[in-house]
């Protein structure tokens, strides 16, 4: 009760009702510091500084989220699959966190539509999305704190937007996707794979670029030329993804 009065309160001197009703009813939870979700919002691409001379965008809440989202989801597979081991539930993990995924959530969920950014490069544009979500659920968090952040995550995403079964059968091979979707699409796929230039020992020994038509359109690196190949497939994958979802709103 308090909380929604003290919403009230705030909301009926906000220019942004429509935002902080619309947080309202995707969380279920009247929000009360507003600040986090504008900031939440915020792409490094539209960075400003405040007054007190800080650098203000969601990557601190993005950093927080992910955290967040990663526990979460580990103690929701691990209390799922009580007999699969660390391997499976690592593996799913990763699909369910996938930032290709969490970008589809996001168009899903409509949080795009608020998103603050001056992003123009492929690169930027990305991992935009998905990094918006990562940090509204790390604005949730420190709003409303864990149990509620756990319910939404439930409820929103696995209940809403993740049929499990479907994702234990998903090809995890990024590599052989992108040359599928090649072949699909009737364009060149081709990895062009070297030891990485740039020494230091918090390096990875390969380098890959997966190309498009001649475009390098993903860059990854790896302890070995697979994962390299691998990662820079998986970059690659996201921006076409990303792409097709954009079209498709």
């Amino acid at each position: 009760m308090l909380r929604n009065l003290i919403y009230k309160i705030k909301l009926f001197s906000s220019p942004r009702k429509e935002f902080y009703s619309y947080i309202r009813n995707l969380t279920g939870q009247s929000p009360i510091r507003f600040k986090l979700y504008d900031i939440a919002f915020i792409h490094k691409s539209a960075s400003y500084v405040d007054k007190m001379g800080n650098v203000v965008n969601n990557e601190r809440l993005e950093y927080l989220g992910d955290a967040v989202l990663g526990t979460i989801v580990a103690e929701y597979l691990y209390n799922r699959f009580p007999f699969k081991d660390e391997g499976f539930l690592t593996q799913l993990r990763s699909r369910v966190v996938n930032r290709s995924f969490l970008t589809q959530l996001t168009f899903k969920m409509k949080l795009n539509r608020y998103v603050i950014s001056n992003a123009n490069s492929v690169s930027e544009s990305s991992h935009l999305y998905g990094d918006l979500l990562e940090a509204f659920i790390g604005a949730i968090y420190l709003d409303c704190g864990y149990t509620v952040t756990k319910k939404f995550v439930i409820k929103k995403i696995f209940n809403q937007h993740i049929d499990i079964q479907e994702m234990e059968r998903t090809d995890n091979n990024f590599k052989s996707q992108l040359i599928e979707w090649g072949q699909k699409m009737k364009q060149e796929v081709e990895f062009k794979t070297v030891n990485n230039p740039d020494s230091g020992s918090d390096k990875m020994p390969f380098v890959s670029e997966a190309c498009i038509d001649g475009k390098v359109m993903g860059k990854g690196e790896g302890f070995s030329k697979k994962e390299a190949q691998q990662n820079a497939a998986q970059q690659a994958l996201e921006r076409q993804n990303l792409q097709e979802i954009e079209e498709s709103f």
